[in-house]
This record gives C-alpha cells, structure tokens and sequence, in this order.
C-alpha cells in the first residue's frame, strides 16, 4: 500500500488530478443530466472533464520533465502546472470557475501543502472565483466552493482532517443548492457545477487518505435524490426536465452550461453570441476591459493573471468583445458562438451539417491561416500547450460535419487524436485519423483532399500523400546531450529527419542546407519549407536558390508558419 502524504505534496498533486479526472470521467453523464441553470443544455460535467484534463496533462508535463532525475518535480511547479493547464483549457462558465479555484489553490499551496496552507487555500480559491464573476449568484458552485473552505477553517491540525471537513461541508451546500435557486428546486436537481466541484474534493480526499469518500447509490433521471448522512444530495435526478443529447453536432463550439449570473426568468431573451478566449494582457487592462464587457453584455467571468487570463461573455456584439480584447493585449483561441432563442431557452443553432470537413493541428498563426483557405478547421498547437482530446472534440464538432478527415500533425498527439475521434464516433460521426507527424504532412494531405469522392477513398488518397513526405524541423538545443548524430552542446542547431537527430551544426542556414542534402539524396519532387517569425525571407531565397541549383527539377514552395517552436519545417515529397 502507498505511503499516504502528510503534504499535499507534487506527487499527491498529480494523484490528485488523476483521480479527479476519472470521477469526472465516471460522473460526466449524470452530472450533464442535471445541467438547468441557466439553460439545460447539458454539458456541465463535460466541460470539467475538458478542464481538469487539461491541468492533469499539464502537471504530467511537469514530471516527465523530470523522469531522469531522482527527485520529484517542486510542489510549487506541480501546483502552478495544475492552475495554468487548467486556465488554458477551460470549457464553459464551470470549466472557467474551476480554473480561477485551482489558481486560487496554487496561490497558497506553493508556499506549503500541509493542513494549514490547504486550509488557506480553500478560502482563497472561493474568494478569487467570487471575484472573477461580474454578479455572483447563490445556489452555484460558488456557494459550494465557499462551504467547503468553511468547513475547512476549523481544521488545522491534520491533513486528512482538512480534506475530509472541506468535501462534507462542500455536500452539505450542494444538497442546499435547490433551497437557494428556485429553478434548480422546481427541477428538482442540485446545481450541476457545485456537483462536479463534489466530486474534485472527493478526489482530493482519496488521493490524501487512500480511500475514496462514501457516497449513497446514485440515481437516474426522474428519480428522486437520496439523501445520505444528514441530508446531503449524492443522487443526480432530472426531474423531468428535458435534457438535449450531449452530443448533438451544432454550429460552433459546444457551449458552456450557462453564466453563474444570469436572471432566474429563464422566459427572457439574452444575448446572440458567447465570446470565449485566452489574453495576454496587464493587468490594469484587464480591469477596463472587464468594464467594458461588463455594458457589453452579460454571464462576465474573467479568470487568470501573471498576464494570462480566460475571458468569458454573452454579447449581441461579437466583434466589439473580441475587439476590446485586442485593446487590452492579445486575444487567441477566440471561440464565438451563435445563439437563437427558441420556446423561451436559449439554444446553439443547429444548421444542416456538412457531408464531409477535414480538422487539422498546426504548430503557428500563419500555417492556420494556410489551412482555414483551403477548407480545413485548425487547432493552434501553440509552444509547450499540446492540444488536450477535448480541444480537438471541439474542433470537429466546429466542423459540423458527418464525415471528418483528423489530421495530428504531431507523433506525440496520437494517442489524444484517437481519443478525440472516438468521442467525436459516439456522437454519430465518422472520424478517420490519418497518423500525420507533422505539419508538412498534414499540407501534403490536405493538398489532395477531395470532398466529393468517397469517404474511404479520400482517406486512402490522404494517407498516401501524408506518408509520401518526409519531414524535417530544426532545433536549438537546450543543453548537452547524446544523440544520434553525437553529443550536442546548448546552443547548438539540430536537424531531426523523420523525429531523430541527423545533423547537428552551429547556425540555422548551414544546417538547414545540410538537411536539405540529406532528403533530397533519395530523391523528391518537391520541398516544403514552413518558416517561423522570426526567420528572414532571405534565408529561404538563399535555400530555395540552394535546391534549384542543386537538383534539377525540383521545385520549392515556402510558406510563413507564424510562432512556431521550430524556426524551419521541411518537407520532400
């Protein structure tokens, strides 16, 4: 049996996220059932699966960074990782609020993990999402979040104490939730992100005692809640009210399960659009534009800081919200969607689907802008932000198509592009992942793209085309290592081909010329140079000039990739 922690240590930590994300994972369905404030559009439990994936990805980044070494990853880096993956990746109002408390958490708990700092950093996580939410509202997941620091308060002295207090008292306010919003009472139902929250602690319980907290049996749809040890709620009943299928495929993006601060009246008509993206900004900008989203519309949650931060609004105006966005910094992973009002509710608008849509992952701005022109939905896999399964679901549900092409571009995703198709599967459609390992790959398959033959055929002519192209990327080493083409020092310029160390050299041109040989040795048509911001236009005369004196017809195409890791991507087909 593990040794059970004293701290909340990195290694707790990560337990901790780990077992989050299976209750989660266990839990999603039932708690999307009883997703009604303000709308029931069922996907509260989805969005903190997405969210809490991805702070569990990030605090997994943390310690294999860390898998030569002896020792395990600083609390301190664990904590942070699990607050900022969890803010890069979070899905609708409850993703976005879970996000401001494990930032909240990260705050204290890098300073210390034992029941003192936890108990602190209960508190502050409560006050600093209160605070992130333009017009809280009793009955949500804020008022769980504070009951359980409560709750936690009176217990300083052990650890498994304080975790313990904190998810009883965290139960007690959910089975309240319905006393507090009379639509949660009517539907009979507890408030579906205080839910969720429930089962984080619950988590948080098992990874610090070793065993997971006692629960009541669960209960179906229309059934009614069971109350366990003094009346707290574990049961997740509907009460009737009507539920959409969690995976119907819309227009855009799914939504998040609605503000924490709108009106009660649910019969009134709201704004058109939700506004969703990540900030750079300071954060005295921030302020004015939290007022200025604030008149814009309404269900305002601004969550993050350090300058990154997470925006959310309903707006009728969607490009004034994204404008007062770049006013502040720099907005990216902007996701706006459409809202219709239907029978009273508001609703995603569902459009006929498209027969067929290719989903791509590329590694800069200006390689999406590429892919966008020629048909395809992009994922920005930004430096060091991998995308998460859920990000890529989003995507092909932005698709909004029967048939959809997946292209990675990444050997690392492949595992996360296949979880991505299979979710996309179960909600009726048909994904085939083309195995691409690069961007490269993934514009020589898209170049041949046909969506009027047939769905397998176009896959076969993808695939072809993708594995017809060798890839190569330059590389800066960070430090001294071993490789395949000997010991590199820190500075140095590699040129992996195919994913292994072939050339190591002293500048940026020279070894891109060396690996250009290196390819085109066995011969090749044509060669793909994707070049990052930073790179001259000159550079990629000098290489172009480099191929066409030096292998006769041969053609080059050069295309600007943006922020990228790599300053050079190369492809010989």
């Amino acid at each position: 049996m593990p040794q059970l922690p004293d701290d909340l240590d990195a290694v707790a930590v990560r337990t901790w996220c780990s077992l989050a994300l299976e209750a989660l994972g266990r839990e999603r369905a039932e708690i999307d059932a009883i997703n009604v404030y303000p709308i029931a559009d069922g996907d509260t439990g989805t969005n903190l699966y997405l969210t809490v994936e991805s702070a569990a990805a990030a605090v997994e980044a943390v310690f294999a960074a860390h898998e030569t070494g002896t020792t395990a990853p600083a609390t301190a880096d664990a904590v942070r990782a699990m607050a900022h993956g969890a803010l890069i990746g979070a899905r609708g109002n409850s993703g976005t609020i879970l996000a401001q408390l494990l930032r909240g958490m990260a705050g204290v708990l890098a300073d210390g993990g034992d029941a003192a700092h936890l108990s602190l950093a209960l508190t502050r996580a409560a006050a600093a999402a209160r605070q992130a939410v333009a017009h809280p509202v009793e009955g949500t997941v804020l008022t769980v979040a504070t009951a359980a620091a409560e709750a936690a308060q009176g217990e300083e002295r052990e650890l498994r104490a304080v975790v313990s207090a904190a998810y009883e008292g965290a139960r007690a306010a959910l089975a309240k939730t319905p006393e507090q919003l009379a639509v949660l009472g009517r539907a009979g139902v507890v408030d579906a992100g205080g839910r969720g929250l429930v089962a984080v602690l619950g988590a948080l319980v098992e990874a610090v005692t070793g065993q997971a907290p006692v629960r009541g049996p669960r209960t179906g749809p229309g059934k009614a809640a069971a109350p366990v040890d003094g009346g707290s709620v574990v049961g997740l009943p509907v009460g009737g009210v009507p539920v959409p299928a969690g995976g119907a495929l819309v227009e855009g993006p799914p939504v998040g399960e609605g503000p924490l601060d709108c009106p009660e009246d649910l019969d009134g008509g709201g704004p058109a659009f939700e506004v969703i993206y990540l900030l750079e900004a300071r954060d005295e900008q921030v302020d004015r534009l939290r007022t200025r989203l604030d008149a814009l519309g309404d269900s305002l949650v601004v969550v993050g800081g350090d300058g990154l931060w997470h925006v959310h609004v309903h707006v009728d105006d969607a490009g004034a919200a994204v404008e007062a966005g770049v006013e502040a910094g720099r907005p990216y992973r902007i996701r706006i969607t459409h809202f219709a009002t239907e029978s009273g509710h508001d609703v995603r608008v569902q459009a006929e689907p498209a027969q067929r849509a290719v989903v791509v992952v590329v590694p800069g701005d200006g390689l999406a802008g590429l892919c966008t022109e020629a048909g395809a939905t992009t994922v920005i896999a930004r430096p060091g932000e991998p995308p998460a399964s859920g990000e890529l679901v989003d995507a092909i549900r932005r698709a909004h198509a029967r048939e959809v092409v997946l292209l990675p571009n990444d050997a690392a995703l492949r595992h996360t592009a296949a979880a991505a198709a299979e979710q996309a599967r179960t909600e009726g459609v048909r994904v085939a992942l083309v195995p691409t390992r690069a961007a490269v790959q993934g514009i020589a398959a898209l170049a041949v793209h046909e969506p009027d033959r047939g769905f397998d055929e176009d896959v076969v002519a993808m695939t072809a085309a993708a594995g017809a192209t060798r890839y190569a990327e330059l590389a800066v080493a960070e430090r001294q290592s071993w490789t395949m083409a000997g010991i590199c020092q820190a500075g140095d310029i590699l040129g992996l081909i195919d994913g292994d160390v072939a050339v190591i050299g002293a500048d940026v041109p020279a070894t891109a010329r060396t690996v250009l040989d290196r390819m085109l040795a066995a011969g090749g048509e044509l060669v793909t140079l994707v070049l990052g911001e930073d790179v001259p236009d000159a550079m990629a005369d000098a290489l172009e000039e480099h191929v066409r004196e030096g292998y006769l017809a041969v053609d080059t195409v050069v295309y600007r990739g943006g922020h990228q890791r790599a300053p050079l991507l190369i492809g010989v087909e």
